[in-house]
């Protein structure tokens, strides 16, 4: 009995210690069961295209003293007539698509059969990107400034119009506030659609 337990505890020790030899798992599963075994492969984001990916602008380089003034039909139900001037109207839609799957994105893209896209609330990320290039979206417009009820703001940059900028309008916005900014920078209005 007394050889038994050293014997047993040695054993124990030996096995605990690596010494047994490892079990490959073609061996314990065999040759055909292993080639149907994948390792764990996380689906792509999106599926890899040859399509380059839109830019995203704010501003239009443009040797020309214009700015673009856009509006989203979200916020405003039928364009601002009273400007007289040329607008783009974007229609974003109401969900931000940012972080949610390709198969979303471009689903939700290719329904709107646009050239220029603005993202809703303006949130992006490089799915959002993918999926715009393979609806054949050629650019994504943000904006450089928004008129809104107090006046223009602008979120960075000089805070100043300047040629090529675009600009987002608000509901209720005064209107007279931004045709007197363009006049003391000697711009005019223009329609975004002919420069991008």
């Amino acid at each position: 009995m007394l050889l038994s337990v050293p014997a047993g505890v040695l054993a124990a020790v030996l096995f605990l210690a690596g010494c047994a030899q490892p079990v490959v798992p073609i061996e314990r599963l065999g040759r055909k069961a292993a080639e149907g075994v994948r390792p764990h492969v996380r689906p792509l984001a999106a599926p890899p295209s040859r399509l380059p990916l839109p830019p995203v602008v704010d501003h239009v380089p443009t040797r020309d003293r214009v700015v673009f003034l856009t509006y989203d039909a979200t916020d405003h139900p039928a364009a601002p007539g009273e400007l007289r001037l040329p607008v783009s109207r974007f229609t974003p839609g109401l969900r931000p698509l940012a972080g949610t799957p390709y198969a979303t994105q471009r689903a939700a893209l290719c329904a709107r059969r646009t050239r220029l896209l603005r993202p809703p609330r303006g949130a992006y990320d490089p799915t959002t990107l993918r999926a715009a290039a393979d609806c054949g979206v050629t650019a994504v417009v943000l904006w450089r400034a928004t008129l809104t009820p107090t006046g223009l703001t602008y979120p960075r940059g000089p805070h100043h119009l300047r040629r090529g900028d675009i600009v987002r309008l608000l509901p209720d916005a005064p209107t007279a506030r931004l045709l007197d900014a363009l006049r003391r920078r000697n711009l005019t209005a223009a329609r975004l659609e002919d420069y991008l």
